[in-house]
């Protein structure tokens, strides 16, 4: 998986776990391991839902401090409204 330069360190640090994705279908598979620079990761769960149900625990676990941060960081790949559909991906550093 690609990371944002500005959080590439805080995911290889562990302190991001949870990514939010506008894929048309998924593009890891649960169980996969992805490198991150000089780190790995391993995708715990993919799951489909809409922008505007996601969580104010899983905006902690994305390193955005709110759900406007995310939506402006993630715009790059299209416009994103409450009701767009998002791929949560839950993972982990593998030490």
């Amino acid at each position: 998986m690609e990371f944002a330069r500005d959080i590439r360190d805080e995911v290889i640090a562990g302190g991001i776990t949870v990514s939010f994705r506008l894929w048309k279908s998924p593009k890891v598979r649960v169980g996969g391991r992805y490198p991150v620079g000089p780190a790995t990761i391993e995708v715990d769960s993919v799951d489909l839902m809409s922008f505007g149900s996601i969580s104010a625990a899983d905006l902690r676990r994305t390193g955005s401090p709110d759900g406007e941060d995310l939506r402006r960081r993630a715009a790059h790949a299209g416009p994103i409204h409450d009701d767009t559909p998002v791929y949560r991906v839950a993972f982990h550093l593998v030490e």
